[in-house]
């Protein structure tokens, strides 16, 4: 049988190449096995160890978008709830100039619609569009209102009569607004354009109020699907202040009444005052319930002069003038400026005297309408004297000779040691930022004479601030203790939550329960026959001191009157202090403009604060937030019982002895859109 010979199916191969060429086939076949081997192992390990950076440039090299998500800041608001400073949402226009030039026949009505619902010029969007050609993210407008947004997403969504609207955008942003624009100004303070708090609370709890923006980003691939992260903002906390807005809307028109009576009665183009300021506390707390000054200004237009100046005055001043006449405006008085105090210190000096063991309260002193001191004749008010004077009297009369008796027998030692007791020369604390330092403004014991021991002794020669006479005062008329003054009670997150109570902070004591009784008594004396009469309130025990205190220079017919007082005299529920700081009057040293307005703001305070009355003996029982006698129940720090003269400032307040806003940038720069 004859043996078929297999049919060689390769038999094309060894018809065309040699033997030798074929094994050079097989082993370049191997070798391209080989290197695909290689390359994958290659690139799983450049995917394992640095892929993420592939991965970015990948992106970058792609179309790449991403935008802000801005927090909103977190709001102030009054005791009650009631907001006083907020963030308004508010929306940017945005082009993307790149999708606008995808098409000529998008650019016509694209600009259109920017000029009619905007307000947007052409040119300024043909500007955006030569310079930038390619860009996709362009600002046009910043601060657009809800109902502009609305009106074009309504020319958004209607494709039929629109089409051709393309490359325009809004991006989310917020805007801070003050519902009550001038209310408790200087407290509140106010932003810049940049979200930072220039002044007030704005400023001392700018952390807290702040968030943190979020982000949006991510890549359209090539098949058009997004690719797309968020990180979502985290908003500011609120504040809750411990003012009352009521109460302080009270205060605030009498203080506008009193102004716009005198307004220009002898300095023509001028206020009823140089400067009328009010504050109104809780001595058992600290808690300041209302801080008003005259005149204010608009904290949705901080920059706008109008509310002080005329348009003829305003367009007379210099770049520079307009500069001091804003930083001057954003000043707070209560905090900020320091003066002679005046008869008001009286009560002060009694009571050194009295814890010194210098005064037993039984002592009278002759006046003869004045007291050589040193080589100076020292003049009483009443020039022709008082004659003989117990303490009562001396206080109710506001008599100087007996004071300055009455202070040589403190001596100089007991005197500047008591000062600093009472906080004069010291910082308050005061969670507000700008607090004077009158630490230099006050007497040692190495440069105190015998003379300024005198005048001291009824508050000429040293300088004190609204917020240390307020806190003084109340530890003078509440049991001796001194507490921390503050304008912030509570710390809410955004869900309303609270997440920091400020308690009250007892930081010492200044007197003994039985000397603030005693002087509590003489007090009281100057609001039934002394020279508090005039600002008597009909129905409520009400124990005060007032003070004309001459400025300098001496004799030029300038003067600061002031009333501070409290009611009722038994637990006193509440401190009012009133300064009107030169009076546009004829004789500015008529305390009757003073006790005028100082009856006026008690005879609405007292009652809407449902303090106890001498009828019914007892207090209501309701809005008792705003005037509680919140020292029950409430955590202190411990204060030293031994306590002398060497306080200084408290930690953790958020005063910086340094504070130096820069008033002129925040004057010279342009409100934010």
């Amino acid at each position: 049988m004859t043996k078929r010979n297999k049919k060689n199916r390769f038999n094309f191969l060894t018809k065309r190449f040699s033997k030798k060429m074929q094994q050079k086939l097989v082993m370049l076949f191997m070798a391209i096995i080989l290197a695909f081997i290689v390359l994958i192992g290659r690139i799983t390990y450049i995917n394992a160890s640095k892929g993420s950076r592939y991965t970015k440039i990948v992106l970058d090299q792609q179309e790449y978008d991403s935008r802000v998500i801005p927090y909103k800041r977190g709001d102030i608001v009054d005791r009650n709830g009631t907001k006083m400073a907020a963030s308004e949402r508010v929306y940017n226009v945005i082009l993307d100039v790149a999708a606008l030039k995808s098409d000529k026949d998008y650019e016509e009505p694209t600009i259109k619609v920017l000029g009619d619902v905007f307000g947007i010029k052409e040119e300024d969007v043909k500007k955006v569009i030569e310079e930038a050609p390619d860009s996709r993210y362009q600002i046009l407008a910043k601060g657009v209102a809800y109902d502009k947004a609305q009106k074009f997403k309504e020319i958004e969504d209607d494709t039929e009569n629109h089409p051709n609207v393309k490359g325009i955008w809004l991006e989310d942003d917020y805007k801070r607004h003050y519902p009550y624009d001038t209310l408790a100004s200087d407290v509140i303070g106010f932003v810049s354009s940049e979200d930072q708090g220039a002044i007030g609370i704005e400023s001392a709890y700018n952390d807290i109020l702040s968030g943190t923006d979020g982000r949006e980003y991510g890549y359209f691939d090539d098949a058009s699907l997004a690719k797309r992260t968020v990180k979502p903002a985290k908003n500011g906390n609120t504040v809750v202040s411990t003012i009352d807005v009521t109460l302080q809307s009270i205060v605030e028109q009498c203080i506008r009444e009193f102004n716009e009576e005198h307004a220009g009665e002898v300095r023509a183009g001028e206020p009823g005052s140089k400067n009328t300021a009010v504050i109104i506390m809780n001595p058992n707390t600290g808690e300041i319930l209302t801080e008003a000054s005259y005149p204010n200004f608009n904290l949705n237009s901080p920059r706008d002069l109008s509310g002080v100046y005329s348009k003829e005055q305003t367009a007379a001043m210099s770049d520079d003038e307009k500069l001091d006449a804003m930083n001057t405006l954003w000043r707070n008085f209560a905090v900020s400026d320091a003066y002679e105090p005046g008869s008001t210190v009286k009560p002060f000096t009694v009571a050194a005297g009295l814890e010194s063991g210098a005064l037993t309260g039984d002592e009278s002193y002759v006046c003869n309408g004045f007291l050589h001191v040193g080589d100076w004749d020292i003049s009483c008010h009443l020039k022709t004297g008082h004659g003989t004077q117990t303490i009562e009297q001396a206080v109710a009369n506001s008599c100087n000779v007996a004071l300055m008796q009455m202070a040589k027998s403190i001596g100089i030692e007991n005197f500047v040691k008591y000062q600093h007791i009472f906080g004069f020369g010291e910082y308050t604390g005061i969670d507000l930022p700008g607090e004077a330092g009158t630490s230099s403004l006050v007497y040692t014991n190495e440069n105190m004479g015998i003379t300024d021991l005198a005048i001291n002794s009824f508050g000429q020669g040293f300088n004190v601030t609204m917020t240390q006479m307020a806190a003084a005062f109340s530890s003078l008329v509440n049991g001796g203790l001194y507490y921390e003054p503050h304008v912030v009670k509570q710390i809410q997150d955004q869900s309303g939550s609270v997440v920091e109570t400020k308690n009250p902070v007892l930081l010492r004591k200044t007197v003994s329960a039985e000397t603030s009784t005693m002087v509590k008594q003489y007090m009281k004396a100057v609001m039934t026959s002394g020279t508090g009469k005039g600002a008597q309130v009909p129905g409520y025990d009400i124990g005060a001191k007032t003070g004309t205190a001459e400025k300098l220079p001496r004799n030029q017919g300038k003067y600061l009157l002031s009333f501070i007082g409290y009611a009722p005299q038994e637990n006193p529920e509440v401190v009012v202090y009133v300064v009107i700081d030169e009076p546009n009057v004829e004789r500015q040293d008529n305390s009757a403009y003073v006790l005028g307005l100082s009856q006026k703001i008690m005879s609405q305070v007292f009652p809407y604060l449902n303090i106890t009355t001498t009828e019914s003996g007892d207090t209501a029982p309701e809005n008792t937030d705003s005037a509680d006698t919140a020292s029950q129940g409430t955590d202190y720090e411990a204060f030293d019982s031994e306590y002398e003269d060497t306080y200084t400032n408290q930690a953790g307040s958020y005063v910086d002895e340094n504070y130096t806003p820069d008033l002129d940038d925040w004057a010279a720069g342009q409100p934010s859109e």
